[in-house]
């Protein structure tokens, strides 16, 4: 899930990034392909937890996501920008909308895991970098190059064929691929930090979880702390599931340039994707494979333009 997520995203990836840099750092590389491969693996955990509910699963990704996210603050010293945060009222408010957006896609992305949709996971992340250059078009006004427009176009043709071959729009692909993207939108907006924002989030997110854990155990549905040892222990996990990819990827972005992060963004949707076929053995008929090649030429289209034209700008 690009957190990009990869639901998480999860493959979910923090776009709120710094300044390109004028050359890739070898450690930033180390650390942004860890998280991407992190992210690549969510998938296993997904299948772990299928029989619990996204609901309480997310619940306990917030829950556990605190205490790491917090410990890596105050390791680092970087705490002042929370407290801030906490006292600002309009950065609050943007921040109860991208919690709640990060929530959905985090609840979709579960579900598809769970529910045998990895392939349509995969789809959503893949067409994701996509959407977001049309929402930049549409909402910021920004122009697009033909190369851009044909890549756009060839991906809109793509869902098309799927929604015709199913007889229904792939909902999975574009929940995931719109609720990111508006979720990287309204993030931008936000003057903070990558792992501070993660926290901020969380933090906001942390109140209802607490009280939907409550419910649970009160009236005898949780998972958490029942009979199966092994789905506590799942559960605990959920937060350094969630939050380990994301401190990887947010140092990991500082010390690399875009143009890198830009391609590395696809490791994790190309694992999903192989994991789904060859491991969970999902259907991959041939209309799914023509809509898959042509997500990907789409890409290519707009991927290889952009890195000729850095290379010539270094």
């Amino acid at each position: 899930m690009l957190y990009a997520s990869i639901g998480s995203t999860p493959m979910a990836i923090d776009q709120t990034i710094p300044a390109p840099q004028p050359g890739d750092s070898a450690r930033g590389f180390v650390y942004a392909f860890t998280a991407y491969v992190l992210w690549g693996f969510l998938p296993f955990y997904m299948k772990a937890v299928a029989h619990i509910s996204p609901f309480e699963v997310i619940a306990h990704r917030v829950i556990w996501s605190v205490p790491i996210a917090a410990a890596v603050l105050i390791i680092l010293g970087r705490t002042a920008e929370i407290r801030k945060a906490l006292t600002t009222p309009r950065m609050l408010a943007m921040a109860c909308l991208t919690a709640a957006l990060i929530s959905l896609n985090w609840g979709v992305y579960i579900w598809a895991i769970g529910s045998g949709r990895a392939l349509d996971a995969a789809l959503g992340y893949f067409i994701n970098p996509l959407f977001s250059i049309f929402l930049g078009a549409v909402l910021l006004k920004e122009k697009l190059s033909r190369f851009q427009i044909a890549a756009i176009a060839l991906a809109g043709l793509a869902v098309a064929l799927l929604t015709w071959h199913a007889g229904s729009l792939p909902w999975v692909s574009v929940a995931l691929t719109v609720s990111w993207a508006f979720y990287a939108f309204f993030r931008k907006t936000l003057p903070i930090g990558p792992t501070q924002g993660f926290l901020l989030e969380v933090l906001l997110l942390t109140p209802p979880a607490l009280a939907y854990i409550v419910y649970l155990m009160s009236t005898g549905q949780a998972h958490f702390m029942a009979s199966v040892p092994i789905d506590t222990w799942l559960l605990v996990a959920s937060g350094l599931v969630t939050a380990t990819p994301l401190i990887f990827y947010g140092n990991g972005a500082k010390l690399l340039k875009l143009s890198t992060i830009g391609i590395m963004q696809y490791i994790a949707p190309s694992m999903i994707f192989v994991i789904a076929i060859f491991i969970f053995h999902e259907p991959f008929d041939t209309v799914r494979l023509i809509a898959f090649i042509m997500i990907w030429s789409a890409l290519v289209i707009y991927t290889v333009p952009g890195l000729i034209g850095s290379r010539k700008a270094t």
